[in-house]
C-alpha cells in the first residue's frame, strides 16, 4: 500500500505539547515547526538557501497571490512552486481564504464563491472551492488548504454559526474536487471564539478523514487570552496521530501557547515584517536596532544565536544599514528574527522529548 504523501509521527507528550516528525515528500520535518511565509513564492529578501539555512523544513506560499500573478498555470508549466522558486524542501499553499476576507470592500461571498476585484489591477474574479482546488493542484505544493470562510471578531453569533457551515459544506466540495494523489489535503476548523462553535466544526470535518487539520480564524484581532481559551477547546477535538496547523501566529510567546496546546505547525508574516521595520528579538526581548544607542554597540544582536548575522555582523554594523536605508539590513534582520524562532522552537521540541517541558502561562 502506498504511503501518504504527509503523514504525522507523534514521539512524545507533554501535556497536550507534542514532538514528533512530519513525513513528507520533500523531507521530514521535527514538530512542532515554524513555516516562513513565501507568500508570492519567495520569503521576501532571501534567497532559499538563506530560509533553509535558518532551519525550516517547510515554506509557506499563499495560492491567492501566485493566482493573481503569475498565474496557477504559469508556474506549472514551470514544474510548480518547488522549481519554480528553487525550494526542495517542503511547501504548504494556504488557500487564500483569509486574503480574501481581509478584501472586504472588494468582495461578495454567496454558498456558490467569492467574486472580488484583484488588489493589484481591479481585474473581476471568481474563486469557488472547486478552483481553489485546481490552483493549488497546479501549484503543487506538498499540502494544499480546504477553501474556508474566515470572519471577522467580534462577531455576531448567527454570522459564525453561518461561517462555520459554510466552511462545511466548502470542505466536502474541497475533497471532491481533490485528487491528486501527491498533495495533501488539510481541512481547517473554523468557529471564531464560541467553543460550541469550534466543537460543532471539528467534529464535522475529522469525519472527513484529512490527512491533517488546521486551526483557522484566530490571531484577527483576539486577545491572547481568547485565542488560548479557543485552542484549548478545539485541539482536544482533532484526531492524534494527524498533524495541527495554527494559521497566522508567529511571536514566541504565540508560539510558546501554540504549542502548550498541541499545535504542530504555525505560520506568520510577523518576523520578517518586523525585520523590515528594523526590528529584532533577542533573548533579552525585542530591540529596535535603527536606536542610537546601537550606534557603536560591537555585541552581535543576540551573542548565543548561531544565524549568520550574529556570527559575521555587529550591532552597530546592522544599526548603520539600518539608518542608510540599505535593503541589507532588511535580509540580515530576517535571517535572524527567523533563526531566532526556529531556535526557540527547537528547544521547546527537546524539552517536549526529554519530559521538561514548561507551559506557557495563562494570559
Amino acid at each position: 500500500m502506498t504511503s501518504p504523501p504527509v503523514r504525522m509521527t507523534v514521539l512524545a507528550r507533554v501535556g497536550q505539547a507534542r514532538a514528533g516528525i512530519l513525513h513528507t515528500l520533500h523531507g521530514d520535518i521535527p514538530t512542532p515547526t515554524f513555516m516562513p511565509v513565501g507568500t508570492q513564492a519567495t520569503v521576501k529578501t532571501l534567497l532559499p538557501e538563506q530560509v533553509a539555512d535558518t532551519g525550516a523544513g517547510v515554506v509557506l506560499a499563499n495560492a491567492f497571490h501566485c493566482m493573481l500573478r503569475p498565474g496557477a498555470e504559469r508556474i506549472a508549466k514551470a514544474g510548480g512552486l518547488h522549481a519554480f522558486m528553487r525550494w526542495p524542501r517542503a511547501v504548504l499553499t494556504d488557500s487564500g481564504g483569509f486574503q480574501i476576507f481581509s478584501l472586504a470592500a472588494l468582495r461578495s461571498i454567496s454558498e456558490e464563491g467569492v467574486r472580488f476585484r484583484s488588489p493589484i489591477d481591479g481585474s473581476r474574479w471568481f474563486v469557488d472551492p472547486e478552483r481553489s482546488m485546481r490552483v493549488q493542484m497546479d501549484l503543487g505544493a506538498d499540502i494544499a488548504m480546504a477553501f474556508d470562510e474566515c470572519i471577522r471578531l467580534p462577531a455576531h453569533p448567527a454570522e459564525v454559526r453561518r461561517a462555520v457551515d459554510r466552511t462545511t459544506r466548502w470542505a466536502e466540495r474541497c475533497l471532491a474536487a481533490h485528487d491528486r494523489a501527491d498533495q495533501a489535503l488539510f481541512g481547517i476548523v473554523q468557529g471564531g471564539i464560541d467553543p460550541e462553535e469550534r466543537r460543532r466544526s471539528a467534529e464535522a470535518l475529522v469525519p472527513m478523514d484529512f490527512p491533517g487539520y488546521a486551526v483557522g480564524g484566530l490571531s484577527v484581532g483576539e486577545s491572547r487570552a481568547d485565542m488560548a481559551a479557543t485552542l484549548a477547546v478545539t485541539t482536544p477535538h482533532l484526531p492524534v496521530g494527524k498533524p495541527r496547523y495554527l494559521m497566522g501566529v508567529g511571536t514566541p510567546e504565540d508560539l510558546h501557547l501554540a504549542i502548550t496546546h498541541g499545535i504542530d505547525m504555525a505560520d506568520c508574516v510577523h518576523p520578517t515584517r518586523m525585520a523590515r521595520h528594523g526590528t529584532v528579538w533577542s533573548g533579552d526581548g525585542r530591540l529596535q536596532i535603527k536606536s542610537a544607542r546601537y550606534a557603536d554597540d560591537a555585541d552581535p544582536i543576540e551573542p548565543e544565536c548561531d544565524c549568520l548575522t550574529c556570527v559575521r555582523f555587529d550591532r552597530r554594523y546592522v544599526h548603520h544599514l539600518v539608518r542608510a536605508g540599505e535593503w541589507l539590513a532588511h535580509t540580515l534582520l530576517s535571517i535572524h528574527n527567523l533563526r531566532h524562532l526556529q531556535r526557540r522552537v527547537e528547544r521547546w521540541r527537546a524539552s517536549i522529548l526529554d519530559g521538561t517541558f514548561q507551559p506557557a502561562p495563562v494570559p
